[in-house]
């Protein structure tokens, strides 16, 4: 039996705003928007396969949550890219700054964060 990821859903400030971003960083696209009755915005940005559900809820969120200091919170996403080095041009050109690199087995890998404070792990394996 084979399982695989197919979506992440995130809170988000303003759905519209982000989904351009990562379509821009990334060449996703948006697969759905819409909402929800009662419930917000969503819109679900990624590849026809994988994508993040971005959600901005009807009602008033609490502050930023904490990375990597709360059971069951988001520390980061992390996507497979074929030219890293290309990425992190793309990353820094779009105004995002690079926070840490990484080289240890199996790949290459640098971190940024991007919209609402989301950090981002670009990693490759070639």
């Amino acid at each position: 039996m084979t399982t695989q990821l197919e979506h992440v859903n995130i809170a988000v400030r303003d759905p519209d705003a982000t989904a351009r971003v990562l379509c821009d960083l990334f060449d996703w696209q948006i697969r759905w928007q819409g909402d929800p009755p009662g419930m917000g915005r969503s819109i679900h940005v990624g590849t026809d396969s994988q994508y993040i559900a971005l959600y901005a809820p009807a009602h008033r969120m609490k502050g930023d949550a904490l990375r990597y200091q709360s059971y069951g919170g988001m520390n980061h996403i992390g996507l497979v890219v074929d030219d890293l080095g290309a990425m992190e041009e793309r990353v820094t050109q779009a105004g995002y700054k690079i926070t840490q690199h990484g080289s240890y087995e199996p790949g290459r890998r640098f971190y940024f964060d991007g919209p609402d404070g989301v950090e981002y792990e670009l990693v490759s394996y070639a």
